[in-house]
């Protein structure tokens, strides 16, 4: 079956100039299957190109100069103003400023920027007349995660861009701009709709997973399981990818009985289910294809799953790690 199609996030756009970026991320929002859309831009600059084209396009603005403010403060009043229009990610585009490193630990892992360069190659500023400079044979656009180190996050995709005999800084600008607008939408729909991939969800439990002691990977009955090692191994874990006619994508994991399995439906039925099959024998399934999932919460599940069946000598190597 297919991945399920995910409710749109809500992004804020931060901008300072003409906001080329963000309108090409406005009218592929808008498009079918789109994963999310914009609920602010937002500027430091009044004056900002950009935020004409957001108002005409019925999207909430707001601009607040940073000029005498100090960093930190700048960056509190902008959040503000992302927090008001109840954005889960903020999408940077042309937004000329250094974040400070505060702002940038709140939104560890939902601040995205577009840089003009093949990072790691060159960056900061002036990154076509380097490329230049150094006989490049391509240049090209990077998306990444914001860190605090400058244009060092974590790579979500580039696309490269042939440079030509004859280019300039502004020639070769000007079609990597054209590059940033195909690319830019492409990744950030890809991200914030990564929680309803199935090839993504089952990555992260399987890292969880293969990370407790003498765990081995197996399909069973069609799923892939994970159980503990040796010939006498029991299985603590599936990955349910929509089987047997559910909409979930889901963790099962191993629960004392079927009392707390039924508990667990009946106190949180947004997250937990009775999967076919396999809830006769007490296990539960713990959704994953749904906003905010705690992955604590699935880590949990797992090692109290592997807990239940593995050898005594393996759980007390578990508790003496925990207490120490």
């Amino acid at each position: 079956m297919p991945d399920q199609v995910p409710v749109k996030s809500k992004i804020a756009v931060l901008i300072s100039g003409t906001g080329t970026n963000m309108t090409a991320l406005l009218y592929a929002s808008r498009l079918p299957n789109a994963a999310f859309e914009i609920v602010l831009a937002a500027s430091n600059n009044h004056d900002a190109a950009g935020l004409m084209t957001a108002k005409s396009e019925g999207i909430a603005t707001f601009a607040h100069s940073h000029k005498g403010m100090d960093r930190a403060e700048h960056d509190k009043i902008m959040e503000k103003a992302v927090f008001d229009a109840d954005a889960e990610y903020i999408v940077l585009a042309g937004y000329m400023r250094i974040l400070s490193a505060q702002f940038v630990e709140r939104w560890n892992g939902k601040m995205l920027n577009i840089h003009p360069s093949l990072l790691p190659k060159y960056r900061g500023l002036d990154t076509h007349k380097r490329a230049l400079d150094a006989g490049d044979k391509v240049a090209g656009a990077t998306v990444h995660i914001v860190s605090n180190e400058l244009d060092a996050g974590e790579i979500l995709g580039q696309l490269e861009v042939a440079i030509q005999p004859d280019d300039t800084p502004k020639t070769l600008s000007d079609r990597i701009r054209i590059a940033e607008h195909q690319l830019f939408p492409h990744v950030v729909n890809a991200y914030v709709s990564r929680g309803y991939s199935a090839d993504w969800l089952f990555d992260r439990v399987r890292t969880l997973a293969v990370a407790l002691p003498e765990v081995e990977e197996r399909e069973s009955h069609g799923s892939p399981g994970w159980r503990t090692g040796g010939k006498s191994g029991k299985y603590f874990a599936y990955f349910n990818n929509q089987h047997h006619g559910e909409p979930h994508i889901a963790l099962l994991a191993k629960t004392s009985g079927q009392d707390e399995m039924t508990a667990l439906i009946e106190r949180d039925p947004g997250a937990f289910f009775r999967p076919a099959y396999y809830g006769a024998s007490g296990w539960v399934g713990l959704i994953l294809n749904r906003p905010d999932v705690d992955w604590d919460q699935v880590d949990h599940w797992l090692r109290r799953s592997w807990q239940a069946v593995a050898p005594k000598r393996l759980t007390r190597l578990i508790d003496a790690a925990e207490e120490f």
